[in-house]
């Protein structure tokens, strides 16, 4: 047998801080082994950075190894010193941190940074490590990278930063990659594209890699093996294949019946995991999912169950059946019934027409104007009452920009907002006040949304003081049914936005949206940094709210599973232009539009069996806004251009019926008998 890798043994972790100490890792055990890929799932909270960082020796302040071993190649890094792990770090272990901008120094150029672990490790000059740096930028499929080795962080997309990030970790070729949430709020495509890059440079350089994620379709694409943690423990491990074929656990069959995908198969609202994890800065007795598990006893609540032994194993005393389907049983029989979805009355709440917004580019010592970007191009929409129109697209396509002008925090430079009959850009200052009760905004940065010097009940009550409702006991009374609705516990009004995890922070930043009972809400990537747990019960709050208010959404999202799920119309944007739109079922069956065929393709579905069959991912970059190609702007990605698309730009046509519209001089009104490569 194969002598592992990397080898953690009954590791435990503690995090002391004034007044408390959080358990953060109770004996957790894993072996990887050499070019071996495992994934590491499981919800905000349960230990999966927390992991990867104990490796590295890289934990958060008062936190420190109470027991256990981490065995790399040899040497114990729980028990190492600072030189060791220096010398590790960078060298025989890369790390992708989740989010690149803040893991890149502001003050120093991409190159320098890309060529700092090379010039730390290996006995090379300056000039040496300079110019391998612009070749591992090639290798990431960097553009332009001698030019890109000059520039800063924040020259870049995000997508571009995440290669930055990546070429960094493998500058040294490691022999262990660690990717910690690699493509969380990356847009599908790009997330293909980066995904694509590991595992290519994985397999040029032999490399082991642990990839923490909470996104199962790309645990089911990506690896080898799969660790699914709870509370700071492995609740289940084995082959991706057999995990999802077959999953033994009852916390990792409640994950998959929480996916998007699994209630448009059934045309049901979407499983929740009720509760929530344990505190772990308590002592735990039992099982740690008794308190959420619909088929918990007596013994789950007193005694802890051992991980089985062979290649798939599980602690649980009571584990889904072997045999067939899951059998969910009476006990997920008690859970609610999914009720009837609100259906759009068709009265016109919102109409956009020919919206239009231009950025100025500037430049110089004295920021002179030298250029525009169009970041919207002529977009027109109708959003009907009590309806979800889900707008999908890549980073930079003018979606976000849209849903600022909606919600009055962007002025158009040109075209016309119609909400009920009156237009906004007519209102007075007095007049856009008081309407934006009527529309609200759910940011995509949550925490950068929160004043980090306010306490939560002071952030939650301030639109009401704002707007003059209610008095205070009032206002402590609303505040504290809104945290009630997204799953929080009342006494978060006396902390502040950097003691909750990013998912809370995405709950309290729906709370913040509904504070004034708004007609419309524009949702801008909401549930984009949630495990699928804690997202299914927001999209399922957002779903009664809808229902029990006639709320109405416009719904911004890269996840096109939970826009299938979620909307009812769907409207697809590329470089500032609505390409497709019509009604969801329909868009997502029978695209006419090949940007919107690309994107379905570019998918992580998560099957592993059927994963990439018969699929045709998009390739390519997005042209600069700043010079949008002639005629179709798609047209240098599409399979299918030709003459006409650069000469004239597509009208909105019905090839398929009156509520389906696309922008396209040859939309794919019948799948060809071939898909062009």
């Amino acid at each position: 047998m194969t002598e592992p890798l990397l080898r953690i043994d009954d590791l435990h972790v503690d995090i002391a801080s004034r007044n408390r100490t959080v358990h953060a890792l109770d004996g957790v055990s894993l072996d990887l082994a050499p070019g071996e890929a495992l994934g590491v799932v499981g919800e905000s909270g349960c230990g999966k950075t927390m992991t990867a960082l104990s490796v590295l020796g890289l934990l958060p302040p008062g936190g420190a190894v109470a027991s256990g071993r981490v065995l790399f190649d040899g040497h114990d890094l729980a028990s190492a010193g600072e030189p060791v792990l220096r010398d590790v770090r960078g060298n025989t272990i890369g790390m992708v941190f989740q989010d690149p901008l803040t893991s890149l120094n502001p003050t120093m150029t991409i190159g320098a940074q890309v060529a700092e672990p090379l010039l730390l490790h290996r006995p090379i000059s300056k000039q040496e490590a300079w110019a391998r740096a612009e070749e591992m930028l090639g290798l990431v499929g960097m553009p332009q990278p001698s030019e890109r080795m000059k520039a800063y962080p924040h020259q870049l997309s995000g997508g571009m930063r995440q290669r930055v990030a990546i070429a960094m970790a493998l500058v040294c070729e490691p022999k262990l990659l660690i990717a910690d949430e690699p493509t969380t709020a990356l847009d599908v495509t790009t997330q293909h594209q980066i995904l694509e890059l590991i595992d290519g440079l994985r397999s040029r350089l032999g490399m082991a890699m642990i990839l923490v994620t909470h996104d199962l379709g790309v645990i089911a694409n990506r690896v080898d093996r799969v660790a699914v943690m709870y509370a700071g423990k492995v609740a289940e491990t084995s082959g991706v294949r057999d995990l999802f074929a077959r999953p033994r656990h009852r916390y990792t069959q409640a994950l998959f019946a929480a996916l998007p995908e699994k209630a448009v198969e059934g045309e049901t609202e979407l499983r929740t995991i009720p509760g929530l994890p344990p505190n772990l800065a308590t002592a735990q007795q039992g099982c740690r999912f008794a308190a959420r598990c619909a088929f918990a006893t007596d013994v789950c609540r007193t005694d802890e169950p051992q991980l089985t032994e062979g290649d798939h194993r599980f602690a649980c005393f009571h584990p889904v059946p072997e045999e067939g389907e899951p059998n969910l049983g009476e006990a997920l029989a008690q859970e609610r019934q999914a009720e009837a979805v609100v259906v759009p009355d068709g009265a016109t709440l919102l109409e956009v027409t020919d919206l239009r917004k231009d950025f100025p580019l500037t430049g110089g010592p004295f920021s002179r104007k030298r250029g525009t970007v169009s970041a919207v191009g002529g977009v027109s929409l109708t959003v009907r009452k009590g309806e979800t129109f889900g707008m999908v697209g890549e980073s930079g396509c003018g979606k976000t920009t849209i849903g600022r002008m909606i919600a009055g925090l962007e002025d158009p430079t040109a075209g016309s907002i119609v909400f009920e009959g009156q237009d906004l850009a007519t209102m007075d200052r007095g007049q856009r006040r008081a309407h934006r009760r009527r529309i609200q905004l759910m940011f995509q940065d949550s925490a950068a949304a929160m004043d980090p010097r306010m306490r939560i009940g002071t952030i939650l009550r301030e639109p009401l003081v704002i707007q003059g409702v209610g008095d205070r006991a009032e206002q402590d009374r609303i505040v504290a049914e809104l945290l009630d609705a997204v799953g929080l516990p009342r006494g978060a009004v006396d902390r502040y936005p950097h003691e909750f995890s990013g998912g809370q922070r995405q709950r309290l930043g729906l709370a913040r949206a509904l504070t004034l009972s708004p007609d419309l809400i524009v949702a801008d990537e909401p549930v984009s940094a949630l495990d699928v747990s804690v997202q299914a019960q927001i999209l399922n709050l957002m779903r009664e709210l809808q229902r029990d208010r006639g709320l109405t959404y416009l719904f911004i999202s890269h996840d096109l599973a939970v826009v299938r799920y979620l909307a009812d119309t769907v409207g697809v944007m590329y470089l500032g232009k609505l390409v497709e739109s019509g009604p969801a079922e329909e868009v997502y069956a029978n695209p006419l539009h090949p940007y919107t065929r690309g994107l379905l393709d570019t998918v992580n579905v998560p099957d592993p069996e059927t994963a990439g069959s018969g699929r045709a991912p998009l390739g390519g970059e997005t042209p600069s806004a700043a010079n949008p190609p002639s005629g179709c702007r798609f047209r240098t990605r599409c399979p299918i251009a030709k003459d006409i698309c650069a000469e004239t730009e597509p009208p909105a046509s019905t090839p398929a019926g009156a509520d389906h519209q696309v922008a396209c001089h040859f939309p794919l009104v019948q799948e060809p008998a071939t898909r062009p490569s």
